[in-house]
């Protein structure tokens, strides 16, 4: 609720206003303990395919600080690349839903073609429907929107290290839409 108030302004004087708020009852709550416990870090191998160069570096750090090794790509080609040079499986494939060159449900489906086990952490800033018609259902796989915090990720992909493999109708060989157009640099 608020009450007119009276008085003057004068230009370059400020402004002041009082909030009232009520009186708390009872004991303060704590925080979850999720929200501020520390993230466990590991040792498995995983693979940040992210178009955005500003967006990978920083979504690289994060798990790269907790002992995960991470490789990175910008396309879909520079990422089946750096997969075709490992002689052991990925752990973890983090990926885009919309990438250059294709989508990260394609990506995932090629990469899941050669290491049946590899686990998918999808990431997206577009809406449920545009990464619906990408083949990804948020539901159903590991999901991740953006932006997201550092910390936020980092659980993300430790769930997803911890948890089953992406369902196979999530990462089957099916087409998927072509990407929206990508602004102008500097749009």
């Amino acid at each position: 609720m608020t009450r007119p108030a009276s008085g003057t302004a004068a230009v370059g004087a400020g402004t002041t206003f009082r909030v009232l708020l009520p009186r708390a009852e009872g004991e303060p709550e704590e925080v979850g303990a999720g929200a501020s416990s520390p993230v466990r870090g590991g040792r498995e191998a995983l693979l940040l395919a992210e178009d955005e160069a500003g967006v990978r570096t920083l979504a690289a750090r994060m798990p790269r600080g907790l002992g995960y090794e991470v490789l990175e790509a910008e396309s879909v080609e520079e990422a089946l690349a750096a997969a075709e040079r490992r002689e052991v499986p990925l752990d973890l494939l983090v990926a885009d839903v919309v990438l250059r060159g294709g989508s990260g449900r394609d990506l995932a489906a090629r990469l899941a073609a050669r290491w049946p086990a590899l686990r998918v952490l999808f990431v997206s800033g577009y809406t449920d429907d545009a990464i619906l018609r990408h083949g990804v259902e948020t539901g159903s796989v590991a999901f991740l929107s953006k932006p997201f915090a550092p910390g936020a990720l980092a659980r993300a992909v430790r769930d997803a290290l911890d948890g089953a493999p992406a369902p196979r109708a999530a990462t089957a060989a099916a087409p998927s839409a072509p990407p929206p157009p990508r602004p102008p640099p500097g749009a």
